[in-house]
């Protein structure tokens, strides 16, 4: 196939040769960065909470003028005499609830380095959760202190294997120990995975592992939040009578329902806007392979009607349909072609302005790779018909058509 004469043949439509090169080159850059923000959120759909989430649930107390250690005290006696709680803790956060312990952290005391979730528990709390020490030592007793505010100034932690990454790349972080402002923290254990509370909400990394858990003693700094775990079966039940178990034993305390539910549940809430923004997203793209293919089958079908003399003459002199067949195809595959190559520069700046305005990573090339594979496919699909009409021309009748 020679391709002066189709060059030749686009020169004479530019106009409508440079929509359909746009239109593709716009396909390009949405199909590329839509389909990386798609698995990006996929992969945010399905991370490892690193806890027994299917078996767990949350009540959460609010009360401003009541002592912790009592209020707890009341609470997680009510709650464990619930038939079919297994074990009660006091933590300040839960996989998929409300944050409240974001801080940043520094290595030398001056420059920080990174900002992850700090959780407290108090005694039973990494048991109850289920969390699960890849390397170090479990807590013991003296492990846990109280805090006047926060957390206690000299905290030993457990941090995931993630954040130890982080902060050591290739060192054995036990025994290494990190600063946030006066509070000071050394590890003694790596969990193989503890999630934030809102995975992915720019604090820490795109994996939502940047976690630090920390013993604490139960008081005026560490109340209010109650993690029951039960079997899966009996959760939903278990939720239930808890909910009414700790309103009768703190009446003076208000239950935050959208906060007191299963942890299944925390995970479905959290990530609903995730979901919708999937479907979106795959939406837009369907959407837009289909304009960009009904737009090559809309002109392939204007230019096969437009050189009907041209194609008759042509088989008149010889030209196969294949010949026919294939000069269409070969001019759709120059013009998508063209499309690419302008939509790989809108693509690499699209995805400049999502990492700029939205903490999106850097796309891949290999995004681009399968883009151009999927548009050149899609070319030829939709090429395909007008271009087997156009071969299918009788040389007599084109040749006497006006």
């Amino acid at each position: 196939m020679q391709f002066a004469p189709i060059l030749s043949a686009l020169r004479r439509h530019r106009l409508a040769t440079a929509l359909i090169a746009f239109e593709i080159a716009l396909a390009c850059a949405v199909l590329c960065n839509a389909c990386f923000l798609i698995v990006q959120q996929l992969r945010a759909l399905h991370v490892e909470s690193g806890v027994a989430e299917s078996s767990l649930a949350v009540i959460n107390l609010g009360c401003d003028d009541c002592k912790g250690a009592d209020l707890n005290a009341r609470v997680t006696t009510a709650l464990r005499a619930v038939p079919g709680v297994q074990s009660v803790a006091v933590v300040n956060a839960a996989p998929f609830a409300q944050p409240t312990g974001y801080a940043g952290i520094s290595l030398d005391r001056e420059h920080f380095i990174a900002v992850p979730h700090f959780y407290a528990g108090g005694p039973g709390a990494a048991e109850t959760l289920g969390l699960q020490l890849m390397a170090g030592r479990a807590f013991q007793a003296d492990d846990f202190q109280t805090a006047e505010s926060w957390l206690p100034q000299n905290t030993s932690v457990w941090v995931t294997r993630a954040f130890a990454q982080r902060l050591w790349p290739g060192q054995d972080p036990l025994g290494k120990e990190f600063w946030s402002d006066k509070y000071h923290f050394r590890v003694i254990g790596v969990l193989a995975h503890l999630t934030p509370p809102d995975p992915g909400g720019g604090h820490g990394d795109s994996a939502g592992e940047w976690s630090v858990f920390a013993p604490m003693l139960p008081g005026d700094s560490l109340h209010g939040v109650y993690v029951l775990r039960a079997s899966a079966i009996d959760l939903p039940r278990v939720l239930r009578e808890a909910r009414v178990a700790a309103q009768r034993a703190a009446p003076e305390a208000v239950l935050d329902l959208q906060q007191s539910r299963t942890l299944p549940e925390l995970r479905a809430d959290f990530f609903r806007q995730t979901r919708v923004m999937v479907g979106t997203l795959a939406g837009v793209i369907v959407a837009l392979l289909l304009v960009t293919a009904l737009g090559i089958v809309g002109l392939a079908s204007f230019w096969v009607q437009q050189r009907r003399k041209q194609i008759g003459i042509r088989r008149a002199m010889g030209a196969t349909r294949g010949d026919i067949l294939h000069y269409f195809q070969t001019e759709n595959f120059l013009i998508v072609s063209a499309g690419i190559a302008i939509g790989i520069v809108m693509t690499f700046a699209l995805n400049l302005l999502l990492m700029k305005f939205y903490e999106v990573p850097r796309l891949p090339v290999y995004y681009l790779l399968a883009g151009a594979v999927v548009l050149w496919a899609l070319g030829q699909l939709s090429v395909l018909a007008p271009a087997m009409r156009a071969a299918n021309v009788p040389p007599v009748v084109a040749t006497r058509s006006v």
